[in-house]
């Protein structure tokens, strides 16, 4: 298939921080998704918790398994609109290596231990993941991305955080943030795509928790019109596969749903090229119809399943165990390995190493420092 005008063609790509051959039979895109999945960060996304820790069961989504999930849902969307289905898999793998354990639990705790000394963006932190601290070549730190798939990782950044990075990186991936302009198509892709996903599947884990009951999802327009037609087309069905169908053609009416606004947006702007594409604003989008609808399933989730007690009991528990974790290796680095305990920049290290932690190895390392055990 070959590309739209406006989508990023590797061959275009404004290259690497550090300067490599090209691979004889790979682009740089699918070069870096590569280096990617045979990452350490990626395989710890395994054990990293999406909304349920992952002791709580076996079927549960992790990191890992929501990655993947974005990574098909923008692969299925960029065929259709004739964008990099490699550049979308890359940035969608890598999105979430900066991710703590516990989830979002986790990373506010971090943020809060950071306050004085550069606060903490999972965003960033998975910049920094493929940027410096994946140690795996001779010649450099980090994996040594592309430019465009950096540019996606970065998904979200504060403008003190921006200003930073772009003086060290004069016009580099932050400077979008300081001109206001958009990330590739395939990045603003992989950013609706994460939260397609996330709605879908924690409705899915939401009812195999029992803490959302599927009587209450005929509150949702979006889900209640595809349940409703999956029980129109086959009334006998009951339990489970009447969620798993309506979730899936709910999904699928989000995909053509983007694909088809996305199209009409991309010819009202007539972006020449990927460059033109990023000063032409937001592209990638959902319908208004669609949007609404999307963030009504949002706002149940949140309601429902978020701040559910039993959830929230959790995640103040992992909030403590951060904070007191941060609080251990402050005082004794000797307690981290000695290419975190050796540095000097002892706040940054320590959020370092916690970010990098699974949810069992964060729980070993409390129970090992404090003496006092996970309750779960």
């Amino acid at each position: 298939m070959s590309l739209a005008p406006y989508a990023s063609h590797a061959s275009l790509s404004r290259g690497r921080r550090h300067a490599e051959a090209p691979a004889p039979t790979r682009d740089a895109f699918q070069r870096d998704r590569d280096r990617i999945v045979h990452s350490t960060a990626f395989r710890r996304l395994v054990y990293k918790t999406q909304v349920f820790l992952n002791h709580e069961g076996d079927l549960f989504r992790t990191r890992l398994t929501h990655s993947l999930e974005v990574a098909q849902l923008g692969r299925s969307v960029a065929r259709a609109l004739r964008l990099n289905e490699d550049l979308v898999e890359a940035i969608a793998l890598a999105h979430d290596l900066g991710h703590t354990p516990f989830g979002h639990a986790g990373q506010d705790a971090l943020d809060a231990c950071m306050q004085d000394h550069g606060g903490f963006e999972h965003n960033l932190q998975s910049l920094r993941v493929v940027d410096e601290l994946e140690h795996r070549y001779p010649r450099y730190d980090g994996l040594n991305l592309s430019f465009e798939t950096r540019e996606g990782i970065l998904k979200h950044c504060s403008r003190a955080n921006a200003e930073r990075l772009d003086a060290a990186e004069p016009g580099g991936v932050a400077r979008r943030f300081i001109d206001r302009t958009q990330p590739s198509l395939e990045a603003q892709l992989c950013n609706l795509a994460d939260e397609i996903a996330y709605n879908a599947h924690d409705i899915d884990d939401g009812v195999r928790s029992g803490l959302i009951d599927i009587e209450r999802l005929g509150e949702l327009g979006l889900f209640e019109r595809y349940r409703r037609e999956t029980l129109a087309e086959f009334p006998a069905l009951r339990g489970r596969r009447v969620l798993y169908e309506a979730i899936r053609r709910m999904l699928s009416a989000q995909v053509y749903d983007v694909i088809d606004a996305t199209s009409a947006a991309i010819r009202f702007a007539a972006p020449s090229d990927a460059d033109a594409a990023r000063k032409a604003g937001p592209l990638v989008l959902f319908s208004d119809t669609m949007r609404r609808e999307s963030s009504e399933l949002k706002r149940f989730l949140l309601r429902n399943l978020y701040r559910h007690p039993r959830v929230t009991a959790t995640t103040d528990q992992a909030k403590d165990v951060v904070r007191e974790l941060f609080d251990a290796y402050l005082a004794d680095a000797a307690q981290m390995p000695e290419r975190h305990g050796e540095r000097t920049d002892r706040h940054r290290a320590v959020a370092d190493y916690i970010a990098g932690m699974t949810d069992r190895f964060a729980i070993r390392e409390y129970e090992r420092l404090t003496g006092r055990r996970w309750i779960e």
